[in-house]
């Protein structure tokens, strides 16, 4: 039964045959990667388009919903999960606050510090973007069964964990 080729591997075999020293085993994988962030980052954007939210504003929300009730969190564990100065980030919390989908108040046991809480809109909007989201990235993998997810899922952690 032949194997299905893609563009990745009419690339490594060109390689391949004019530098015949090298093993491009890494490229086969990285450029496959590669191609699928593109596909993933084009589904992500029309989900959150169709959320009416921006990429940044689904870090900041969506980590406040993971947060569960009461959806909170400081600036400062925003920053943590989110991976922006913390400039940017009050810049987003801005911005989101007037959108009216977080608030930002006194942090009740620290009158210094700050929290930030989703609104009844902003948790409207990040579980909407959620579920189109899942739908987009089931829609990606459904070429793919169930056991094949789940050792892609087990290898790729092993890349990220040993990269991490």
């Amino acid at each position: 039964m032949p194997t299905e080729q893609d563009e990745v591997d009419r690339i490594v075999g060109a390689w391949g045959t004019e530098r015949p020293d090298l093993d491009f085993s890494p490229m086969a994988v990285l450029s496959r990667v590669d191609r699928l962030s593109h596909h993933l980052e084009r589904a992500r954007r029309e989900a959150f388009r169709r959320t009416d939210i921006e990429p940044w504003e689904w870090d900041v929300l969506s980590a406040l919903r993971r947060a569960g009730a009461p959806y909170q969190l400081s600036p400062k564990q925003l920053l943590q999960q989110t991976l922006v100065s913390s400039g940017t980030m009050t810049n987003r919390i801005d911005r989101l606050k007037q959108r009216g989908l977080v608030e930002r108040e006194t942090d009740p046991s620290d009158r210094r510090g700050a929290l930030v809480t989703l609104t009844p809109a902003g948790r409207t909007r990040v579980d909407a973007a959620i579920t189109r989201l899942i739908d987009a990235e089931s829609e990606l993998l459904g070429g793919m069964t169930a056991p094949d997810q789940k050792r892609l899922s087990t290898l790729l952690r092993h890349l990220l964990v040993s990269l991490d």
